[in-house]
């Protein structure tokens, strides 16, 4: 059982529109500190989420992290950890945990139409011993689950997957780059070991 999650501003609207009471009874009933098996479950077998974070100044940010089925791990009934890949080289998410460690992350099952909420505080490691997991990491996160609770999945669309992104890093084959970085304009600011740059991958 977690703290109550609701502040002033959630209170007002929920006097609002009359749903306190519902509110706090979703909170006794469903919000929880611990990643049970059927959670452990669900999050193994996605293969995205949605990661909110916010700046020392409470501004936020959002970002779509995608992997392979699995590439979310529950260490525990208290953690979970991903990796986090090359991306555009912003480090808008990542190093918003530098500066404020409360994440939340967002789960969503387009196909059988279900949703996840995990909040909690994050961590990075560039030693951490997943790291030999997973091809290509550049660190992992970890994260400390504060609310773990469902969504109410009634307007999720049905999207069925038609195929994986072939940018995942895979230990059977190179990474292609992306076309976005063979770009005459990003050419001289890659960074050194880009296989951009060094021609070690290909899209």
């Amino acid at each position: 059982m977690t703290d109550n999650i609701y502040h002033d501003g959630n209170r007002r609207l929920q006097d609002r529109f009359d749903t306190r009471r519902l509110a706090d009874r979703l909170d006794e009933k469903i919000v929880k500190d611990v990643i049970d098996d059927n959670d452990r479950q669900f999050m193994e077998r996605m293969d995205m989420f949605f990661l909110a974070t916010a700046d020392e100044h409470g501004r936020p940010n959002c970002s779509y992290k995608g992997g392979e089925p699995g590439f979310v791990r529950v260490i525990d009934e208290h953690t979970i950890a991903f990796p986090n890949y090359d991306g555009n080289g912003m480090y808008l998410s990542m190093g918003n945990v530098l500066a404020n460690p409360h994440v939340g992350l967002l789960f969503i099952d387009f196909e059988n139409q279900w949703r996840m909420r995990l909040n909690g505080e994050a961590s990075i490691d560039e030693r951490d011993p997943l790291m030999s997991d997973y091809p290509e990491a550049q660190f992992i996160v970890r994260v400390r689950a504060r609310e773990v609770f469902p969504n109410c999945p009634r307007y999720i669309h049905h999207y069925t997957l038609v195929e994986r992104s072939k940018f995942v890093p895979k230990t059977e084959c190179t990474t292609p780059v992306p076309d976005w970085k063979q770009g005459d304009w990003v050419a001289d600011v890659l960074p050194e070991n880009d296989p951009a740059r060094t021609g070690a991958g290909g899209d």
